[in-house]
Parts: structure tokens; sequence; C-alpha cells
């Protein structure tokens, strides 16, 4: 095989032939042409072998070893003595008008999925970043996903399309994203899901969120979904209030023991029983320093417990004694801990009997942000909305 065949060979292109090559330091240029044949009219659709002139046509192909292609291509105008028109001969390899093949199209596209912001890609491949947005415009999901059987709802800061908050729906069981929507707005929610009839609606059987009272306002669009609250959203309301009467205590100490306090925080916050024997002590010592402080590390003691009930029933009976107990004892750090705790027990105790998480919808978010940040932000949402399905595809 010539080495000019094994170009066409290596550009994928087919019919196609290579009349020379040059490489300089900065770029390839290749020159190709085609056999002349009889070609269709695209006007009246006879065929015609008449040439009328020649032009050389500069297309660009994807880089090689980062050097930028230019394919100079020799194009034939045919005269098609029927309907007396003339036109140029197609190829299958670049679309009517456009200055650059179909492959850097698609390696646009998949550049995109990796992160890397348009201006980026656009330099990677030697065109303008307009060529690029373009490109992009190919990209569409569909606006209406089927609904996942666990259905994950969650709100990230996305700052785009005049709105400062955007959704998030995943597919907790199969870890994907199911779509994303302009706002977070109630009445904009149940409008989208409003286009899914009830019979689609029905076949959601979890609906996992956060302590939101907007998403346990339209659960009932789900009417067979159990709702379960992402557990890290209530475990730390008990961590916090903990952390708040550490705070409240150490403030009275000097400031080698404020800072010894401050630097230990987290033995506080482990299972007693899994710390160290030296760790073990420390913590003793530190809860000898104050009542209230002893108070709150044995609610959250208590509240670990609870986490490690293994049915449903065990779960009601250790919340209704972990509030009973937290209301006792009357710290003012845990007053809204206990009032999220009685209006959220219900869905609290179905984590526990069914084990979802909004993990996976919360570890998207972190991907957005990146997303976000590379491009410095977005003011198009359709742009947004498809970078981020097409990176967490």
């Amino acid at each position: 095989m010539s080495q000019k065949n094994c170009i066409t060979d290596l550009l994928g292109l087919q019919n196609i032939l290579v009349s020379d090559f040059q490489i300089d330091e900065n770029s390839i240029y290749i020159y190709l042409y085609s056999d002349a044949k009889s070609t269709p009219c695209p006007h009246c659709g006879c065929f015609t072998s008449l040439i009328h002139d020649y032009r050389t046509q500069i297309i660009k192909d994807v880089p090689y070893n980062n050097k930028p292609i230019y394919l100079h291509l020799k194009k034939r105008r045919y005269h098609c003595p029927h309907c007396n028109k003339h036109f140029y001969e197609r190829y299958n390899f670049i679309s009517k008008n456009y200055r650059v093949t179909s492959k850097v199209y698609i390696s646009i596209i998949n550049s995109c999925k990796s992160k890397q912001s348009f201006k980026d890609i656009a330099k990677y491949h030697n065109i303008s970043v307009n060529t690029v947005v373009r490109a992009f415009e190919f990209v569409n999901h569909n606006n209406k996903p089927p609904l996942p059987e666990v259905l994950g709802i969650d709100e990230f800061k996305g700052n785009t399309g005049y709105e400062k908050f955007q959704l998030i729906l995943t597919d907790i069981e199969n870890k994907k994203v199911s779509n994303i929507l302009p706002t977070r707005k109630k009445t904009d929610i149940i409008t989208y899901f409003k286009q899914y009839s009830t019979p689609e609606r029905e076949k959601v059987k979890f609906f996992v969120m956060d302590m939101w009272n907007d998403y346990k306002d339209i659960s009932w669009l789900f009417p067979n979904a159990k709702v379960v609250v992402d557990k890290y959203h209530y475990v730390r309301q008990v961590y916090w209030a903990l952390d708040k009467v550490r705070k409240k205590i150490q403030q009275r100490f000097p400031k080698d023991k404020r800072l010894h306090f401050k630097h230990c925080k987290k033995m506080l916050w482990k299972e007693y029983s899994k710390l160290k024997d030296e760790n073990q002590i420390t913590v003793r010592l530190m809860l000898d320093q104050h009542e209230d402080l002893y108070k709150a590390w044995m609610l959250k003691e208590l509240f670990i417990s609870y986490r490690e009930s293994k049915t449903r029933a065990q779960a009601e009976k250790e919340m209704l004694e972990w509030l009973l107990t937290a209301e006792d004892i009357n710290l003012p750090e845990f007053k809204d801990c206990t009032r999220a705790f009685h209006n959220w027990s219900e869905y609290i105790n179905n984590s526990i009997e069914f084990n979802y998480t909004n993990g996976f919808t919360e570890g998207t978010n972190n991907m957005i942000k990146v997303i976000k940040r590379i491009a410095f932000g977005y003011r198009n949402f359709k742009h947004f909305r498809n970078r981020i399905l097409l990176n967490c595809a």
C-alpha cells in the first residue's frame, strides 16, 4: 500500500485520492482530489458528467500530534445540460457550506465530555469558539425521560437562565442523572411532573430528598412512593448541636485549653466504643469540664444507637426514646434538631428501613460545580443542561 493511500485510510476518507502532502513545524497540509464520475443533479435529478470548472476548498480536520491538519480539496463544479444548472460534487466527510470535516464535530462532542472549557476545545481543534458552540448545539437530551423507581431530587446553585438555583433529578438505583430543571420553584416542579401520566408517576417506589418542605409538599405526585430523607441532612443536625455546645463551653477557657478542645472535637463526634483507649481518656476528661457537654455527647451516643436499628419497629422506638430524652434534658442547642425530628420522623425512619441516600446526587452536584467553574459560569441554560447530562451520562 502506498504512503498516500495510508493517509486516506488514516483520515477515514473513502473514494478520495492524495496528490501531495506537506509537513512543517506547525501544520500538516494534504492535497486531495477524486475521480470524475457521473453525478445526479440536485435540481432535476438527471445524471451528468460535464465539468464546468474546478475550485480548491481548504478544510480543517482533527489535529494530529497537536498539529492542525488542512485538507486542500480540489472540487468539481458540474454542468447539467437538462436544467442548465451548476452544482458542486458532494462528499460524505463534509457537509455543504462547512469548513471542517464531520470528524471535527464528533471530536468536539467527545471533548465536551471531559473537563474542558469551550475555549480550550476550540484552541485544540484550531477553530473558533462559535464553531464549538454550533457543534454543541447538535447535542440534545430528552426533555421528558422515563421516571426511575428510586427518584432523587436536590437543588444546586447554577445562576443560569435568570434563576439562582437549578434542580437535579437522579436515578439513584442505576446512578444516572435523569434530568436538570431550570428552577426549583414548587409550581414549576409540579408542572414538570404533571407532564407524566398517573401510571407513570405510580412507578416511582422511593422519593429521596433533603429536609426542605417544598419537596415534601410535592410528594403526593408519587402515590406509591416511600419518601426517604437523606441521612446526611438529619445526622448533621445532631452533630451541629453537639458542636454548638462545645463552642459555647470552650469560650470560657484560656487559649491553650480552648485550642485543645477545638483540636479534639472529632473525638467527641466519633462513637465512644470505637475510640482507642488513650482517646477515650481524653473524651472523659473533656466531658468532665461541663455537665451540658456531657449531656450533648450522651444524646449523640444515643442517636448513634438509633442509627444502628435493624427494623422499622426498633427505629421508631429508639427515635421516640431519643426525642423524650432530648426534651427532658432541654438543651437550647438541640431545640431545632428535636423540632426537625418531630416533623420528619416518618421519613427519617424510612431511611433506616430502606437505606437509600442522595449520595450519588450530592456527588453529581460536585461535578456540576467543576463544570461551572471551568467555564466561568453559563448564561444559556440549554448549554448548561446538555453539558451536565453529557458529562454525567
